[in-house]
């Protein structure tokens, strides 16, 4: 098989490429360019178990980047086990092909007890004393002490969280160009999630986003070129668009009011419960699974966020096989917002009774993905002293709260998850290998083909 490298480059639209990214601008001239009709939600999880399984969600089970573990009671984000993952990966069918077949994965998610060789995604160490250190996780072990020996410590607080930078990027694509210097894999994954920050702080239209593309499309050249070097193909590709949005969608909120969701009180401040509530939505970015304890109540409900101002269509039952999405895992209703619209997964009414983790960068407790988090409360005074002030007392081994986060959603100016109008806001694919990829137009699904026909073709040109 050839050796072939895919970058993930997370938020890449065609409407993007150009004046200020004069790298790819001119790599993909000499290209194949195909746009690709996302999966449904467009999100990490469900768009990276599509591509390398080839399957939509109703097969691999990818529902979201997070659902309700209906037999815990609990509603979970950001898995990282493999195991979730219920249909063979493309490695694992490369290798049946030909058994000499060897995959790097580094930073696709699930990435944790895979049937990967070479594999790298970042992984906190959670102290006893509450400390969360940055850190990752590799395959093999020791791979873990070699690239941070040789790179420092995985910069956890720049991949996610108000202090996000190009930094994690630079580090994932040197970590990749280490691994393939140690093992030379036939097939690398590469996740650059850099573009996917600021296009949701500010949106695609946002004049500042021009520094941003400027600095992926420098990463982008040096591995293509590092790649090329060594022989191989590369395939650029990206998982959804980013399209601007002004109207936060507070759907739990509404399901509260009208007597849906149960809380417990601690501390003054309210907890979701969703073991005990009636309905309760799993927000993620446009798209949300609405789960119904009683079939009884889901006419009501599904009338109910019907009618929710920003609702684009609610889908029950067989209606979800619109979107290949009917799985166990799957909300009893799935909502889907109208352009310009996404939904938050607040549920208090009155922000003295927040969670504390609502002012805090936690993506495994908090119900639901928060966007905010990207933020720094506007109303801190000096927020980089008290940033510092706060990761001081950290290290010393101090109790502190990273209680920095705003609670206002309209800060928000870029989402995604549904299917955009403008196809200039789809992901996209790109190579040179120009006779693998015969349409201009490529579902999902597809990608899955065209990675497998890269690594099996006869001949391939890189200039």
């Amino acid at each position: 098989m050839h050796k072939t490298v895919v970058l993930n480059v997370v938020g890449l639209t065609g409407s993007l490429i150009g004046e200020h990214t004069p790298f790819l601008s001119n790599w993909a001239a000499n290209a194949r360019n195909a746009t690709i009709q996302p999966v449904m939600p467009a999100v990490t999880c469900s768009a990276q178990a599509t591509y390398l399984t080839g399957k939509w969600p109703e097969e691999h089970g990818i529902v979201g980047n997070g659902w309700y573990f209906k037999d815990e009671c609990e509603i979970k984000f950001w898995r990282q086990s493999n195991k979730l993952i219920q249909a063979p990966k493309i490695w694992e069918v490369a290798k049946a092909m030909d058994p000499t077949f060897t995959v790097a994965n580094m930073c696709w998610w699930y990435n944790m007890y895979s049937s990967a060789d070479y594999a790298l995604t970042p992984r906190p160490q959670y102290l006893a004393d509450g400390r969360k250190l940055p850190d990752c996780y590799t395959q093999p072990a020791d791979l873990r002490d070699t690239l941070q020996a040789k790179l420092g410590t995985f910069p956890l607080f720049n991949y996610w969280g108000p202090m996000t930078s190009i930094k994690s990027s630079q580090w994932i694509a040197e970590a990749s160009k280490i691994t393939d210097d140690l093992y030379n894999p036939t097939l690398t994954l590469i996740y650059l999630p850099h573009l996917d920050y600021n296009l949701q702080r500010f949106g695609p239209s946002d004049p500042r986003i021009a520094k941003d593309l400027q600095e992926i499309d420098a990463v982008c050249e040096d591995l293509i070129k590092f790649y090329e070097a060594k022989g191989a193909q590369v395939i650029i590709l990206s998982e959804y668009g980013i399209s601007d949005v002004s109207q936060p969608v507070h759907l739990n909120r509404v399901l509260r009011q009208k007597g849906y969701i149960a809380v417990r009180d601690e501390r003054g401040t309210e907890l979701l419960d969703a073991g005990v509530s009636k309905a309760f939505a799993v927000a993620d970015h446009q798209v949300a699974h609405i789960y119904v304890n009683n079939p009884e109540d889901l006419a009501a409900v599904k009338k109910l966020i019907s009618g929710v101002p920003g609702v684009q269509e609610v889908l029950e039952g067989n209606e979800r096989n619109k979107y290949n999405l009917a799985h166990d895992r799957c909300g009893d209703l799935v909502a889907i917002a109208e352009k310009g619209a996404w939904f938050t997964y607040y549920f208090w009414l009155d922000d003295a009774k927040a969670p504390d983790y609502a002012r805090m960068v936690d993506i495994h407790k908090k119900p639901g993905f928060d966007p905010v988090e990207m933020f720094i409360n506007p109303t801190i005074k000096f927020p980089k002293a008290l940033l510092g002030t706060k990761l001081l007392k950290k290290k010393l081994g101090f109790r502190t709260v990273m209680d920095v986060i705003p609670l206002d959603a309209t800060l928000v100016k870029g989402s995604h998850g549904r299917v955009p109008e403008d196809k200039g806001e789809w992901p996209i694919l790109i190579t040179k290998q120009k006779e693998l990829v015969a349409e201009k137009e490529l579902q999902a699904t597809d990608v899955f083909d065209v990675i497998l026909q890269h690594l099996q073709a006869e001949q391939f040109v890189l200039n």
